[in-house]
Protein backbone atom coordinates (compact mmCIF):
# COMPACT_ATOMS: atom_id res chain seq x y z
CA UNK A 1 0.00 0.00 0.00
CA UNK A 2 1.01 3.59 -0.56
CA UNK A 3 0.11 6.74 1.29
CA UNK A 4 0.68 10.39 0.59
CA UNK A 5 0.51 11.98 4.04
CA UNK A 6 0.04 15.72 4.30
CA UNK A 7 0.12 17.71 7.53
CA UNK A 8 -2.80 20.09 7.26
CA UNK A 9 -4.41 23.06 8.95
CA UNK A 10 -7.68 21.71 7.54
CA UNK A 11 -9.08 19.41 4.91
CA UNK A 12 -12.41 18.35 3.52
CA UNK A 13 -13.85 16.01 0.91
CA UNK A 14 -16.94 16.52 -1.23
CA UNK A 15 -18.91 14.04 -3.33
CA UNK A 16 -21.42 15.41 -5.84
CA UNK A 17 -21.07 18.83 -4.23
CA UNK A 18 -21.93 17.50 -0.75
CA UNK A 19 -19.36 17.74 2.03
CA UNK A 20 -18.94 14.29 3.54
CA UNK A 21 -15.85 14.76 5.68
CA UNK A 22 -13.95 17.65 7.27
CA UNK A 23 -11.04 17.95 9.67
CA UNK A 24 -9.08 20.74 11.29
CA UNK A 25 -5.43 20.25 12.27
CA UNK A 26 -4.19 16.80 11.43
CA UNK A 27 -3.34 14.67 8.43
CA UNK A 28 -4.88 14.12 5.03
CA UNK A 29 -3.97 10.62 3.88
CA UNK A 30 -4.35 9.73 0.20
CA UNK A 31 -4.25 5.94 0.27
CA UNK A 32 -3.82 3.38 -2.50
CA UNK A 33 -3.59 -0.38 -2.62
CA UNK A 34 -1.84 -2.61 -5.13
CA UNK A 35 -2.59 -6.16 -6.16
CA UNK A 36 -1.38 -8.58 -3.51
CA UNK A 37 -1.49 -6.17 -0.55
CA UNK A 38 -2.55 -7.79 2.72
CA UNK A 39 -4.02 -6.85 6.09
CA UNK A 40 -0.44 -6.59 7.36
CA UNK A 41 0.26 -3.82 4.82
CA UNK A 42 -2.79 -1.83 5.96
CA UNK A 43 -1.95 -2.29 9.64
CA UNK A 44 1.70 -1.32 9.12
CA UNK A 45 0.82 1.90 7.30
CA UNK A 46 -1.88 2.83 9.83
CA UNK A 47 0.61 2.45 12.69
CA UNK A 48 3.19 4.44 10.74
CA UNK A 49 0.75 7.27 10.03
CA UNK A 50 -0.40 7.50 13.66
CA UNK A 51 3.15 7.63 14.98
CA UNK A 52 4.85 9.67 12.25
CA UNK A 53 6.54 12.58 14.02
CA UNK A 54 5.85 15.46 11.63
CA UNK A 55 4.16 17.98 13.95
CA UNK A 56 6.23 20.68 15.59
CA UNK A 57 6.95 20.68 19.31
CA UNK A 58 7.35 23.83 21.43
CA UNK A 59 10.85 24.30 20.03
CA UNK A 60 9.67 24.20 16.42
CA UNK A 61 11.14 20.75 15.71
CA UNK A 62 9.12 18.04 13.98
CA UNK A 63 8.95 15.82 17.01
CA UNK A 64 5.24 15.09 17.65
CA UNK A 65 2.87 12.55 16.13
CA UNK A 66 -0.83 12.64 15.35
CA UNK A 67 -1.38 10.77 18.61
CA UNK A 68 0.65 13.35 20.54
CA UNK A 69 -1.24 16.33 19.12
CA UNK A 70 -4.77 14.91 19.20
CA UNK A 71 -5.20 15.79 15.54
CA UNK A 72 -7.66 14.19 13.14
CA UNK A 73 -7.20 12.23 9.92
CA UNK A 74 -9.00 12.52 6.60
CA UNK A 75 -8.50 9.27 4.66
CA UNK A 76 -9.23 9.31 0.93
CA UNK A 77 -8.78 6.24 -1.28
CA UNK A 78 -6.77 6.94 -4.42
CA UNK A 79 -5.97 4.12 -6.82
CA UNK A 80 -3.95 6.53 -8.98
CA UNK A 81 -1.08 6.27 -6.48
CA UNK A 82 -0.21 3.12 -8.41
CA UNK A 83 -0.21 4.84 -11.78
CA UNK A 84 2.88 3.93 -13.78
CA UNK A 85 3.85 6.61 -16.29
CA UNK A 86 7.36 5.38 -17.13
CA UNK A 87 6.30 4.36 -20.66
CA UNK A 88 4.40 6.67 -22.92
CA UNK A 89 2.21 9.53 -21.81
CA UNK A 90 -0.79 7.72 -20.41
CA UNK A 91 -0.38 6.09 -17.00
CA UNK A 92 -1.09 2.41 -16.58
CA UNK A 93 -3.01 1.41 -13.47
CA UNK A 94 -2.43 -2.34 -13.87
CA UNK A 95 -0.68 -2.55 -10.46
CA UNK A 96 -3.64 -1.04 -8.59
CA UNK A 97 -5.78 -3.49 -6.64
CA UNK A 98 -9.27 -4.19 -7.90
CA UNK A 99 -12.03 -2.56 -5.85
CA UNK A 100 -13.04 -5.80 -4.12
CA UNK A 101 -9.46 -6.24 -2.89
CA UNK A 102 -8.71 -2.58 -2.11
CA UNK A 103 -11.89 -1.50 -0.30
CA UNK A 104 -11.49 -3.87 2.68
CA UNK A 105 -7.84 -2.78 3.10
CA UNK A 106 -8.77 0.90 3.08
CA UNK A 107 -11.47 0.15 5.68
CA UNK A 108 -9.00 -1.80 7.85
CA UNK A 109 -6.50 1.06 7.67
CA UNK A 110 -9.22 3.44 8.86
CA UNK A 111 -10.35 1.10 11.69
CA UNK A 112 -6.79 0.77 13.00
CA UNK A 113 -6.37 4.55 13.15
CA UNK A 114 -9.76 4.95 14.88
CA UNK A 115 -8.79 2.28 17.40
CA UNK A 116 -5.97 4.60 18.52
CA UNK A 117 -8.52 7.26 19.48
CA UNK A 118 -8.01 9.41 16.39
CA UNK A 119 -11.02 11.15 14.85
CA UNK A 120 -11.19 9.86 11.27
CA UNK A 121 -13.20 11.23 8.38
CA UNK A 122 -13.25 9.51 4.99
CA UNK A 123 -14.17 9.91 1.39
CA UNK A 124 -16.39 7.38 -0.36
CA UNK A 125 -14.52 4.52 -1.98
CA UNK A 126 -14.80 4.52 -5.77
CA UNK A 127 -16.55 7.88 -6.01
CA UNK A 128 -15.32 10.95 -7.85
CA UNK A 129 -14.27 13.27 -5.02
CA UNK A 130 -13.15 16.85 -4.63
CA UNK A 131 -10.52 17.06 -1.89
CA UNK A 132 -9.57 20.38 -0.35
CA UNK A 133 -6.22 20.36 1.42
CA UNK A 134 -4.67 23.23 3.34
CA UNK A 135 -1.17 21.80 3.60
CA UNK A 136 0.64 23.10 6.68
CA UNK A 137 4.34 23.75 6.12
CA UNK A 138 4.00 22.46 3.45
CA UNK A 139 4.76 19.02 4.83
CA UNK A 140 4.15 15.99 2.62
CA UNK A 141 5.53 12.50 3.27
CA UNK A 142 5.38 9.46 0.99
CA UNK A 143 4.93 6.09 2.69
CA UNK A 144 4.87 2.58 1.26
CA UNK A 145 4.31 -0.72 3.02
CA UNK A 146 7.11 -2.23 0.93
CA UNK A 147 10.33 -1.73 2.84
CA UNK A 148 12.41 -1.28 -0.35
CA UNK A 149 10.36 1.65 -1.71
Amino acid sequence: MRAVVQRVASGKVLVSGEEIGRIGNGLVVLLGSKKGDTDADAEYLAEKVCNLRIFEDQEGKMNLSLLDTGGAALVVSQFTLYGDARKGRRPSFSQAALPEEAAPLIELFTRVIRSKGVQVETGIFGEDMLVEIHNDGPCTILLDSERNF
